[in-house]
Protein backbone atom coordinates (compact mmCIF):
# COMPACT_ATOMS: atom_id res chain seq x y z
CA UNK A 1 0.00 0.00 0.00
CA UNK A 2 1.24 3.47 -0.88
CA UNK A 3 2.12 5.40 2.29
CA UNK A 4 0.38 8.70 2.98
CA UNK A 5 3.78 10.30 3.60
CA UNK A 6 7.27 9.13 2.66
CA UNK A 7 10.35 11.21 3.45
CA UNK A 8 13.67 9.95 2.09
CA UNK A 9 16.91 11.64 3.13
CA UNK A 10 15.20 14.97 3.85
CA UNK A 11 17.42 17.83 5.03
CA UNK A 12 16.75 21.53 5.57
CA UNK A 13 19.55 24.05 5.84
CA UNK A 14 18.85 27.72 6.51
CA UNK A 15 21.39 30.17 5.07
CA UNK A 16 23.51 32.19 7.45
CA UNK A 17 26.98 32.61 8.85
CA UNK A 18 27.32 29.79 9.57
CA UNK A 19 24.38 27.96 7.86
CA UNK A 20 21.90 26.27 10.26
CA UNK A 21 21.24 22.56 9.71
CA UNK A 22 17.68 22.34 11.08
CA UNK A 23 16.82 18.87 9.71
CA UNK A 24 19.40 16.27 8.74
CA UNK A 25 18.85 13.21 6.52
CA UNK A 26 15.39 12.33 7.85
CA UNK A 27 13.62 9.16 6.69
CA UNK A 28 9.97 8.82 7.72
CA UNK A 29 7.03 6.77 6.50
CA UNK A 30 3.45 7.32 7.66
CA UNK A 31 0.93 4.72 6.52
CA UNK A 32 -2.80 5.21 6.03
CA UNK A 33 -4.69 5.01 9.32
CA UNK A 34 -1.55 5.39 11.44
CA UNK A 35 -1.34 7.58 14.54
CA UNK A 36 2.20 8.92 14.88
CA UNK A 37 3.67 11.27 17.45
CA UNK A 38 6.86 13.23 16.85
CA UNK A 39 8.35 14.29 20.17
CA UNK A 40 11.25 16.58 20.91
CA UNK A 41 12.29 19.59 22.99
CA UNK A 42 12.17 23.20 21.89
CA UNK A 43 14.74 23.87 19.19
CA UNK A 44 14.99 20.23 18.12
CA UNK A 45 13.62 20.78 14.62
CA UNK A 46 9.94 19.95 15.25
CA UNK A 47 8.58 23.11 13.66
CA UNK A 48 10.82 22.79 10.63
CA UNK A 49 9.69 19.20 10.17
CA UNK A 50 6.04 20.26 10.47
CA UNK A 51 6.52 22.92 7.79
CA UNK A 52 8.10 20.36 5.49
CA UNK A 53 5.41 17.74 6.12
CA UNK A 54 2.70 20.33 5.54
CA UNK A 55 4.22 21.62 2.28
CA UNK A 56 4.73 25.01 3.91
CA UNK A 57 8.46 24.83 3.15
CA UNK A 58 10.75 22.99 0.75
CA UNK A 59 13.64 20.74 1.78
CA UNK A 60 17.21 21.55 0.84
CA UNK A 61 17.80 17.90 -0.10
CA UNK A 62 15.90 14.63 -0.22
CA UNK A 63 12.58 13.34 -1.53
CA UNK A 64 9.06 13.88 -0.19
CA UNK A 65 6.17 11.81 -1.54
CA UNK A 66 2.61 12.63 -0.50
CA UNK A 67 0.23 9.78 -1.35
CA UNK A 68 2.79 8.59 -3.87
CA UNK A 69 3.25 11.99 -5.53
CA UNK A 70 6.81 13.36 -5.55
CA UNK A 71 6.16 16.95 -4.46
CA UNK A 72 9.68 18.34 -4.75
CA UNK A 73 9.46 19.42 -8.38
CA UNK A 74 5.90 20.73 -8.29
CA UNK A 75 4.98 24.35 -8.82
CA UNK A 76 3.84 26.34 -5.80
CA UNK A 77 0.30 26.36 -7.18
CA UNK A 78 0.24 22.55 -7.42
CA UNK A 79 1.75 22.21 -3.94
CA UNK A 80 -0.91 24.55 -2.57
CA UNK A 81 -3.61 22.42 -4.18
CA UNK A 82 -2.20 19.24 -2.66
CA UNK A 83 -1.88 20.90 0.74
CA UNK A 84 -5.46 22.16 0.68
CA UNK A 85 -6.91 18.87 -0.53
CA UNK A 86 -4.90 16.34 1.45
CA UNK A 87 -3.58 17.92 4.66
CA UNK A 88 -5.48 19.32 7.64
CA UNK A 89 -3.69 21.49 10.20
CA UNK A 90 -4.29 21.97 13.93
CA UNK A 91 -2.04 24.46 15.71
CA UNK A 92 -1.41 25.45 19.32
CA UNK A 93 -3.07 28.82 18.58
CA UNK A 94 -6.60 28.36 17.33
CA UNK A 95 -6.52 31.01 14.54
CA UNK A 96 -10.28 31.50 14.54
CA UNK A 97 -12.06 34.59 13.23
CA UNK A 98 -13.53 36.12 16.41
CA UNK A 99 -16.40 37.98 14.72
CA UNK A 100 -17.66 35.09 12.63
CA UNK A 101 -19.73 32.24 14.00
CA UNK A 102 -18.29 28.81 14.69
CA UNK A 103 -20.17 27.50 11.64
CA UNK A 104 -18.78 30.29 9.45
CA UNK A 105 -15.23 29.61 10.64
CA UNK A 106 -15.47 26.03 9.44
CA UNK A 107 -17.43 26.83 6.27
CA UNK A 108 -15.04 29.54 5.07
CA UNK A 109 -12.04 27.22 5.41
CA UNK A 110 -13.43 25.11 2.57
CA UNK A 111 -12.94 27.94 0.06
CA UNK A 112 -9.39 26.59 -0.37
CA UNK A 113 -10.12 22.88 -0.04
CA UNK A 114 -11.96 22.18 -3.28
CA UNK A 115 -15.32 21.55 -1.61
CA UNK A 116 -18.26 22.59 -3.84
CA UNK A 117 -19.99 25.71 -2.53
CA UNK A 118 -23.38 23.98 -2.22
CA UNK A 119 -21.89 21.37 0.13
CA UNK A 120 -19.88 23.59 2.48
CA UNK A 121 -22.39 24.49 5.20
CA UNK A 122 -23.74 20.96 5.45
CA UNK A 123 -20.23 19.54 5.69
CA UNK A 124 -19.25 22.17 8.27
CA UNK A 125 -22.28 21.28 10.39
CA UNK A 126 -21.44 17.57 10.12
CA UNK A 127 -17.83 18.05 11.23
CA UNK A 128 -18.90 20.25 14.15
CA UNK A 129 -21.29 17.52 15.23
CA UNK A 130 -18.44 15.02 14.89
CA UNK A 131 -16.32 17.00 17.38
CA UNK A 132 -19.21 17.48 19.81
CA UNK A 133 -20.09 21.10 19.03
CA UNK A 134 -23.48 20.79 17.35
CA UNK A 135 -24.98 23.06 20.02
CA UNK A 136 -22.32 25.76 19.53
CA UNK A 137 -22.57 26.37 15.78
CA UNK A 138 -24.00 29.88 16.10
CA UNK A 139 -21.65 31.00 18.89
CA UNK A 140 -18.77 33.40 18.39
CA UNK A 141 -15.35 31.92 19.27
CA UNK A 142 -14.65 34.32 22.19
CA UNK A 143 -17.69 32.84 23.98
CA UNK A 144 -16.20 29.33 23.90
CA UNK A 145 -13.77 27.65 26.26
CA UNK A 146 -10.23 26.94 25.09
CA UNK A 147 -11.07 23.28 24.57
CA UNK A 148 -14.13 24.17 22.50
CA UNK A 149 -12.13 26.57 20.35
CA UNK A 150 -9.58 23.86 19.67
CA UNK A 151 -12.43 21.53 18.68
CA UNK A 152 -13.61 24.17 16.21
CA UNK A 153 -10.08 24.27 14.79
CA UNK A 154 -10.13 20.47 14.49
CA UNK A 155 -13.52 20.58 12.75
CA UNK A 156 -12.10 23.16 10.34
CA UNK A 157 -9.17 20.85 9.58
CA UNK A 158 -11.49 17.88 9.04
CA UNK A 159 -13.98 19.67 6.80
CA UNK A 160 -11.91 19.10 3.66
CA UNK A 161 -11.66 15.32 4.34
CA UNK A 162 -7.85 15.32 4.52
CA UNK A 163 -5.80 12.16 4.15
CA UNK A 164 -3.45 13.45 6.89
CA UNK A 165 -4.13 15.53 10.00
CA UNK A 166 -1.04 17.40 11.26
CA UNK A 167 -1.27 18.74 14.82
CA UNK A 168 1.41 21.02 16.25
CA UNK A 169 1.35 21.16 20.08
CA UNK A 170 -2.47 20.93 19.96
CA UNK A 171 -2.88 21.07 23.75
CA UNK A 172 -0.27 23.74 24.45
CA UNK A 173 -2.85 26.43 25.28
CA UNK A 174 -5.23 24.17 27.24
CA UNK A 175 -5.66 23.15 30.85
CA UNK A 176 -5.42 19.46 31.73
CA UNK A 177 -9.14 18.71 31.47
CA UNK A 178 -9.49 20.33 28.05
CA UNK A 179 -6.23 18.76 26.87
CA UNK A 180 -7.55 15.33 27.80
CA UNK A 181 -10.76 16.04 25.90
CA UNK A 182 -8.87 16.99 22.75
CA UNK A 183 -6.63 13.92 22.94
CA UNK A 184 -9.67 11.68 23.45
CA UNK A 185 -11.11 13.22 20.29
CA UNK A 186 -7.88 12.36 18.46
CA UNK A 187 -8.20 8.79 19.75
CA UNK A 188 -11.72 8.65 18.30
CA UNK A 189 -10.61 10.09 14.96
CA UNK A 190 -7.83 7.53 14.74
CA UNK A 191 -10.27 4.74 15.58
CA UNK A 192 -12.38 6.00 12.68
CA UNK A 193 -9.47 5.54 10.27
CA UNK A 194 -7.93 9.02 10.10
CA UNK A 195 -4.16 9.31 9.69
CA UNK A 196 -2.67 11.60 12.36
CA UNK A 197 0.77 13.04 13.06
CA UNK A 198 1.01 14.95 16.35
CA UNK A 199 4.08 17.05 17.08
CA UNK A 200 4.66 17.64 20.80
CA UNK A 201 7.22 18.10 23.55
CA UNK A 202 4.94 16.29 26.05
CA UNK A 203 5.66 12.62 26.80
CA UNK A 204 2.12 12.04 28.08
CA UNK A 205 0.58 13.39 24.88
CA UNK A 206 2.96 11.43 22.67
CA UNK A 207 2.36 8.18 24.56
CA UNK A 208 -1.23 8.06 23.26
CA UNK A 209 -0.03 7.53 19.69
CA UNK A 210 0.30 4.18 17.97
CA UNK A 211 3.95 4.90 17.13
CA UNK A 212 6.45 7.43 18.43
CA UNK A 213 9.58 8.93 16.94
CA UNK A 214 11.90 11.42 18.59
CA UNK A 215 13.64 14.36 16.98
CA UNK A 216 16.88 15.64 18.51
CA UNK A 217 19.09 18.28 16.91
CA UNK A 218 17.29 17.72 13.60
CA UNK A 219 17.77 13.95 13.56
CA UNK A 220 14.88 11.47 13.80
CA UNK A 221 14.96 8.15 15.63
CA UNK A 222 12.43 5.62 16.95
CA UNK A 223 11.62 5.62 20.68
Amino acid sequence: MTPVVELIGISRVFPGSPPVQAISNVDLRIDAGEYLSIIGPSGSGKSTLLHLLGLLDRPTAGTYRLAGVDVDGLTESRRCGLRGGRIGFVFQAFHLMPRRSVLDNVTLSMLYQGVPRRDRRARAAATLEQVGLAARMDFLPPLLSGGERQRVAIARALAGSPSLLLADEPTGNLDQANANGVMELFDDLHAGGLTLAVITHDDEISSRAQRRVRITDGTLCAT
